[in-house]
């Protein structure tokens, strides 16, 4: 059970209502948005970053889909593994493809910026210190600055607001794996994930 009851969705901000409209107005959706709504000016801003990320950004949707479900593993963010964005399968993510993310370097299916992509994003959420200039020689290879940047910032917020979910143990709508009352990880490939449209103006 969530450790934060949800604002109804009726009951939301007008604008903030407004910034969510279109989209999927289940539970599962809405869940973190409905969590953040608490407080509705930094839950709009929130959304509004993603917005700017998405509509500016240079990294394609697959990209940043993996390295968000990476993330998700390493952050145990049951409800981030747990979700698809549709973007993102559109644009070649199949669960064939995020099977791939158990061993990112060993698998053929990943291109070498996407695996370069993916250590750097392993290591913001496991030792970020070990982020060196060796590191970003490599990221150099594939990445402008402006792209590197894009994905510096992506990954921060992957690992900290993913974190602050997995916390909040929006868990009860998920499928029954990710609900599982054990300390054992729980990982983002399986059969059972849900593909979701992202909201205009979400970045996560």
């Amino acid at each position: 059970m969530s450790r934060i009851p949800s604002v109804p969705f009726d009951q939301f901000d007008a604008e903030l209502r407004a910034l969510v409209s279109g989209t999927d107005k289940s539970q599962r959706e809405l869940h973190p948005t409905a969590i953040r709504a608490h407080h509705p000016e930094i839950a709009k801003a929130y959304l509004r970053f993603g917005a700017a990320m998405r509509q500016h950004g240079v990294l394609p949707a697959r990209l940043k889909e993996l390295v968000r479900l990476r993330i998700a593993f390493f952050n145990q963010c049951r409800s981030c593994m747990a979700m698809r964005y549709a973007d993102a399968v559109d644009a070649g993510v199949s669960e064939s493809l995020v099977c791939s993310l158990e061993r990112p370097q060993d698998a053929a299916d990943l291109t070498e910026a996407e695996k370069v992509a993916l250590r750097y994003a392993e290591r913001l959420a496991t030792d970020h210190l070990a982020i060196d200039d060796a590191m970003h020689a490599e990221l150099a290879q594939h990445f402008d600055h402006r792209a590197v940047v894009e994905l510096g910032m992506y990954c921060g917020m992957c690992v900290g607001f993913g974190r602050l979910a997995a916390t909040w143990s929006m868990v009860e709508d998920l499928p029954e794996r990710f609900q599982a009352d054990d300390d054992a990880p729980v990982t983002p490939w399986g059969p059972d994930a849900w593909v979701t449209a992202r909201p205009a103006h979400s970045a996560a």
